[in-house]
């Protein structure tokens, strides 16, 4: 073969093989967008659709952890020492949240729902039994009452009066069974004689067993994928509260946080409502993960997300007034807590300014333990593993007519918090196994066509050039030969135009 013909077939080659994966790329980018435009009528909030039964209940169980903060020092703690605390807990109960009255409304857009909350505890899970196990913490219901009237010298001095009395104090030891659920609070009590809008029980998780959080409204995602399960309404608000005092925080954006829209970029903002937080909050993408071999991003809120007014402008909005803007890390939540001195964050003041948790002893933020997080599947947007962790605290300061306060120093104190996680079930994890694997398969098809048609190609050519280079061996091993009638008569020898080939013997 002649330098020239390796050249013309060295081209040959080059363009057809270049053609080849011009053509797979192609055909690939066809395909991939036709098996996204797929996902994207699939995964919706419609009657028939692969996502609208798990929507309706979903089968991972959701599991709740209680931790709460026992004083270790009251009394040292009431005369104005630094209080000290240690951690007790968890207590786990299962979670079911099923959503009920479940209709569609403007046409088939939109789809309404509750979603009432149920707790069973698991005495395998927990520390202990919750009947039993005591508590000592600050006494809520006393200073919600006392920052009611603080205002007024008259209701104050009564008060204080009517607390002496009754020998209630700014501590209390209840049951952890009390403290989350619900006991009968004296100092309630008797107010409630006078005026029967005031709840005579207290507990931090009061009413909030086989109740729910109101009727949400969500978007279907039939219009659009990217407003699949987002929140239209809530409580009959559309699209914003009147809680706070900006129009920007009063916003009600994106999920209630179970569903996200598919095909995630790692570059995008998730937003969830929290009616616990009475706000939206956003979350970035952190890192990939791996759960149950199914790929994930993780999620996680970042600092802005609590921070002040001075480290994130946009936060002023939380402020209700100049002296209600507290650090880094702290969300006042008075106003949807009946004006309580409630004030949420992340565990341990994760992520919050330092003096808060150097204020107490006994506290520790760590990452591992204390971050909130979501790890999503990118492609479909499923919550594949999720915990949510927040804490509860009370401002404790000196309050004016209150003489059991005159010692304190003011203090964002710790009372529980909560960590609230699922992970993706066996079944679903194997359907999502298998939804990825069709979809990964369908995107790559062309790709898969283009590699083996490549293959075979180069074979082709192999088998082409070995049958050329056996023709052109054939040619040089072969000569002229002379017959004879007889070996020894050379002279009347004459000579063929045909060829006898001389064959070498091996």
């Amino acid at each position: 073969m002649t330098r020239r013909s390796c050249a013309i077939y060295g081209v040959g080659i080059v363009c057809a093989h270049l053609l080849i994966i011009g053509i797979g790329l192609v055909v690939a980018q066809v395909f991939q967008t036709l098996i996204h435009n797929r996902l994207k009528k699939e995964i919706t909030l419609t009657e028939g659709s692969r996502v609208f039964e798990t929507w309706k209940n979903p089968p991972p169980p959701v599991f709740m952890q209680f931790f709460f903060f026992n004083i270790s020092n009251p009394d040292e703690f009431l005369d104005g020492s630094k209080p000290v605390v240690s951690q007790v807990g968890p207590y786990t109960y299962r979670e079911y949240r099923p959503k009920e009255n479940v209709s569609f409304v403007e046409n088939g857009t939109k789809v309404s729902a509750y979603q009432p909350k149920t707790f069973v505890f698991l005495p395998d899970r927990s520390v202990g039994d919750p009947d039993m196990d005591m508590i000592t913490t600050i006494n809520i219901p006393a200073v919600a009452v006392m920052n009611k009237v603080k205002d007024s010298f008259w209701r104050s001095s009564m008060l204080s009066i009517l607390m002496n009395s009754m020998k209630v104090g700014i501590i209390m030891t209840h049951s952890v069974n009390e403290l989350l659920w619900g006991f009968k609070d004296p100092l309630l009590s008797h107010i409630h004689l006078t005026n029967p809008d005031i709840d005579e029980y207290f507990g931090l998780m009061y009413k909030k067993n086989g109740s729910n959080d109101g009727e949400f409204v969500f978007h279907t995602g039939e219009a659009d994928y990217m407003d699949y399960g987002r929140i239209a309404t809530f409580r009959g608000e559309r699209y914003r509260l009147s809680l706070w005092k900006s129009e920007q925080s009063n916003m009600i954006n994106g999920t209630d946080g179970s569903t996200f829209h598919p095909l995630l970029s790692k570059n995008e903002r998730l937003y969830i409502f929290s009616p616990d937080l009475c706000r939206s909050i956003f979350m970035e993408f952190e890192k990939d993960v791996e759960v149950k071999g199914l790929p994930a991003y993780r999620f996680t809120p970042p600092r802005d997300v609590l921070a002040s007014k001075d480290e994130n402008p946009d936060n002023e909005g939380f402020c209700v007034s100049p002296k209600e803007c507290l650090g880094t890390g702290l969300l006042k939540v008075s106003m949807c807590r009946k004006g309580a001195p409630v004030v949420a964050s992340f565990p341990h003041f994760y992520l919050g300014d330092k003096k808060y948790s150097n204020a107490i002893e006994g506290l520790n933020p760590v990452r591992e333990h204390h971050q909130t997080y979501l790890d999503l599947n990118p492609t479909t947007g499923v919550p594949v593993r999720a915990s949510k962790r927040a804490q509860v605290n009370i401002i404790i300061n000196r309050i004016p007519g209150f003489p059991k306060t005159k010692f304190l120093n003011e203090t964002i104190f710790p009372v529980m918090f909560i960590n609230e996680t699922v992970v993706i079930d066996d079944v679903s994890a194997a359907k999502l196994h298998k939804l990825l694997l069709m979809v990964t398969l369908v995107s790559n098809f062309p790709l898969i066509i283009v590699g083996l048609g490549a293959v075979l190609l180069l074979v082709f050519i192999g088998l082409i050039i070995r049958e050329r280079k056996e023709k052109m061996t054939t040619k040089e091993k072969t000569s002229y030969s002379p017959v004879c009638n007889k070996e020894s008569d050379e002279k009347n020898c004459d000579t063929y135009v045909g060829m006898t080939p001389i064959i070498e013997k091996s």
